[in-house]
């Protein structure tokens, strides 16, 4: 499922027009990135749970030419799984 899917399942699923049901889904996923930008965890009970880990930086190695190149610390999103999602996957 895309993001226009996901709003059109959202319309179907109400009264809400095409553009509310964007906005909708925009607003939802707008404060997630927000959230996550600031280092803030976000949970939806049942469903998943998004957080941030920070890596620390390290001397790693260019594999065309063996040259040592230091690799700058940085922050990836992760997504994790929830018990409910994964037994109704797993049916």
């Amino acid at each position: 499922m895309n993001k226009l899917e996901l709003i059109q399942t959202l319309r179907d699923a109400t009264y809400l027009s095409k553009t509310q049901a964007a906005t909708v889904v925009d607003i939802f996923f707008n404060g997630m990135a927000d959230a996550l930008a600031k280092g803030d965890r976000v949970e939806i009970r049942g469903l998943c749970s998004f957080f941030v880990k920070e890596y620390d930086g390290y001397t790693g190695r260019n594999p065309k030419t063996g040259e040592l190149v230091k690799i700058k610390p940085k922050k990836l999103p992760f997504f994790k799984a929830g018990k409910e999602l994964k037994e109704r996957v797993d049916r």
